[in-house]
């Protein structure tokens, strides 16, 4: 019997005692195996294995690719660009001096969609921006100028920024503008509404309405106040210290948060603001753990728009959402979107909300996992897992997991349990493909329902479509293969 101890024996072929461990089992694939040597008291340990994304054009496609001469120069190239990106918050301004939007145009979160196409949470939003903005005065009439194309919406990403869930941004809306300290090259994201009955769940109505008119005329204001007065804010070094504090910048961001509002009172106290005003702002930022992520957001897009625009390059630029469609953009493809249905993610629901009442994935957040943040260095944030669902183990594996698909470890973003090893970063096509191994997402959960608002947050993954259709995409702009000689 395999007592799992060292014994000794002596091999009739030789005759002289070898000392030998007793074998160790592996398991992998289905758990019944290693279910049936545990009830036998037999020790097993079950490797995770996933089988390469299958498909005879899929590995025609790799071997091309694998071959390109510029593939290791390329990658090199774009990980150099995003690790030296040195993101600081330099300003909050309307989104109609950032972006000259207009009534009736708006930003969204994902790659394009038409009225038409466009999942609950985000018709949900528009109809309470155009409320918001005053171009429509019910929401049958804000849904009946949407269904006639009287009002415009593009995605975020194609105007330089990010914007959480639905993403919605309107002329009225004030943003965190973010800029890489060595280039200049800046980014945008809405200020975060906390969580609940909000805009970005695609919820709208008079308490909406009512808080996003205060954000604009009370928050917005004071934060550039502050902001101007304070000089450009090291996000960097925020996120660097966060993820060291248990957070991953997705959907745990208390220390985060904290940690802006460190930079930020001392110049809200001693502004020109009425101190009432004063108060009602420091309230606001310390009563929503989620305020930072709007400033992670862009500072993770600053960091990945670094790396694009590459010939050659396999590495992962922006995985994005709108509710219907999971896209992702790679470096070596320029501003070409990859897309397939999103997914329902698993996880944990807020009162009597149910799966039924979830809408697929949607947003922009995305933004922080292609960073190497959020799902990412869960290991660093095991408190997640009462948020998003999984456990403590859970969190350690997928942080150990993600190494396998990404490129390098950014050494700004040290993870204490794993030895204060790099975060995974740089998403790379062919190894997602090789591996079988899909990014892990932490995420909220808006309702279908337009109105709804936010419904719980989970944990999910993109479709491996996307990926595939990039490694092709990318193997098609590769160079012939020599042909063998005879």
């Amino acid at each position: 019997m395999d007592t799992g101890v060292e014994r000794e024996y002596t091999p009739r072929d030789r005759g002289l005692p070898v000392t030998q461990l007793a074998p160790s089992v592996v398991t992998t694939g289905t758990r019944l195996f290693a279910e049936a040597l545990a009830e036998q008291a037999v020790p097993s340990t079950h490797a995770t294995f996933t089988p390469p994304l299958e498909g005879p054009a899929t590995t025609e496609a790799l071997v091309r690719l694998l071959a390109d001469p510029r593939l290791d120069q390329a990658n090199s190239t774009a990980l150099e660009r995003v690790l030296a990106v040195r993101p600081h918050l330099v300003d909050v301004r309307p989104a109609a001096e950032v972006l000259g939007l207009r009534p009736g145009e708006f930003h969204h979160a994902g790659p394009p969609v038409s009225w038409e196409q466009a999942a609950g949470p985000l018709r949900g939003a528009l109809i309470g921006a155009m409320l918001f903005e005053d171009v429509a005065d019910t929401p049958d009439e804000a849904e009946r100028r949407l269904a006639t194309g009287e009002a415009r919406f593009s995605p975020c990403h194609h105007h330089g920024g990010v914007g959480p869930m639905a993403g919605l941004v309107s002329p009225s809306m004030w943003l965190m503008e973010l800029a890489d300290a060595s280039t200049g090259q800046r980014s945008w994201c809405s200020l975060n509404e906390g969580l609940g009955k909000v805009l970005r769940y695609g919820a709208y109505g008079t308490e909406v309405t009512d808080r996003l008119r205060w954000m604009s005329t009370v928050l917005g204001p004071l934060m550039q106040d502050a902001v101007r007065a304070h000089g450009p804010i090291d996000i960097g070094a925020i996120l660097a210290q966060m993820v060291q504090m248990g957070d991953e910048a997705h959907n745990r961001n208390r220390a985060g948060t904290l940690m802006l509002m460190r930079e930020l009172v001392p110049h809200l106290v001693s502004g020109d603001a009425p101190t009432s005003r004063v108060a009602e702002v420091i309230r606001f930022i310390g009563g929503n753990d989620h305020f930072f992520l709007n400033a992670a957001m862009p500072a993770a897009k600053l960091m990945m728009d670094a790396g694009r625009n590459i010939p050659g390059s396999t590495l992962v630029v922006a995985m994005a959402r709108n509710g219907t469609d999971f896209g992702i953009q790679v470096s070596g493809t320029g501003n070409r979107w990859f897309t397939a249905p999103a997914e329902l993610p698993d996880g944990l629901f807020l009162g009597e909300y149910g799966p039924e009442d979830a809408n697929p994935d949607i947003g922009d957040s995305t933004i922080a996992e292609t960073a190497g943040l959020g799902g990412f260095v869960m290991a660093t944030a095991p408190a997640i897992v009462k948020f998003v669902g999984g456990d403590t183990n859970f969190a350690l594996r997928t942080s150990q997991l993600m190494y396998e698909i990404t490129l390098a470890e950014n050494p700004a973003l040290q993870l204490p349990i794993l030895g204060f090893r790099g975060a995974p970063t740089g998403i790379d096509v062919t190894r997602v493909c090789t591996t079988g191994i899909l990014p892990q997402i932490n995420t909220g959960m808006a309702g279908k329902i337009p109105g709804t608002g936010q419904v719980g947050a989970g944990l999910v993954k993109p479709p491996a479509a996307c990926f595939i259709q990039a490694l092709t995409a990318l193997a098609a702009e590769a160079p012939e293969l020599p042909q063998p000689t005879s």
